[in-house]
């Protein structure tokens, strides 16, 4: 089955929200998108103040976004001798191109896949955990749980910007045809841009008529706990697997590669 939507399709293409932050991260989906065949509509829900922090010292430093790297690494940080630990891909590769040598990515690419991958090596040690001020208190439970000693630096604060919400606006009225979220955070800002607007309760009928992707099975739960159905959540948790699956769906074109949002699908494969 072709990832490309059908180009003869008379109803046009279809039109998909993507919220990323407002920097090179919203054009790059806004291109990727177009050349899918959608027609995007950018309404970035994130916005990154840096806190000019940086990763304390410790044996073994977790760094759980791309976005923490490139700040780490702008600050002049740099991980020393300690094993160094990213979230995924992205972050992993974020960290190579600063030079930095990363010592273990887990499989599945979230604060529980962290926990199962450092579980067995951080009993009695030190670890230090860098990232956003919304990060996952799984994260840190289960490394102390694990018999961490874990302490946590806030690089940078996550916020959303006052002009966010055109998404929502179009959902209320029935002119989105899909919605691409990227995490639980972009759904509770696109809720409350809605709200601030009065069309929250229409903003989430209007997106329960649409195709709904989920870049994981974290952001699908929040989803679903606030009243959306989530069609689409990608094996890879990655913009672009996503955006091709909502892509496809929305087209009408990817019914069988939709997944429940309680699938139990790893959020592996940010």
């Amino acid at each position: 089955m072709s990832d490309e939507p059908d180009a003869t399709d008379a109803s046009g293409p279809p039109s998909v929200a993507v919220f990323r932050p407002a920097d090179e991260r919203i054009e790059d989906a806004e291109a990727l998108l177009a050349s899918l065949g959608a027609d995007p509509v950018a309404d970035p829900m994130l916005a990154v103040e840096p806190t000019g922090a940086t990763p304390g010292e410790a044996p073994c430093v977790v760094l759980t976004s791309k976005t923490g790297v490139e700040l780490a690494a702008e600050a002049g940080w740099g991980p020393g001798d300690a094993t160094l630990v990213a979230i995924g891909p992205a972050t992993a590769d974020a960290a190579r191109a600063a030079e930095w040598t990363v010592d273990l990515v887990p499989d599945e690419y979230t604060s529980a896949g962290l926990v199962a991958a450092l579980k067995g090596r951080v009993d009695g040690e030190r670890v230090e955990v860098a990232r956003s001020d919304h990060g996952s208190d799984v994260l840190l439970q289960g490394l102390r749980d694990a018999g961490a000693n874990v302490t946590e630096t806030v690089l940078y604060r996550l916020t959303r910007p006052e002009v966010a919400g055109e998404s929502a606006a179009l959902a209320a009225a029935g002119d989105l045809d899909a919605a691409a979220f990227t995490s639980s955070l972009t759904v509770t800002h696109f809720l409350d841009a809605a709200a601030e607007r009065g069309v929250r309760e229409a903003a989430i009928a209007g997106l329960n008529d649409a195709v709904v992707g989920a870049i994981g099975p974290p952001t699908a739960e929040t989803a679903a706990d606030h009243g959306i159905d989530v069609d689409v959540v990608p094996d890879d948790a990655d913009f672009e697997a996503l955006a091709r699956a909502v892509v496809d769906a929305a087209a009408g074109s990817g019914e069988g590669d939709r997944a429940e949002a309680d699938d139990g699908t790893a959020e592996r494969r940010r």
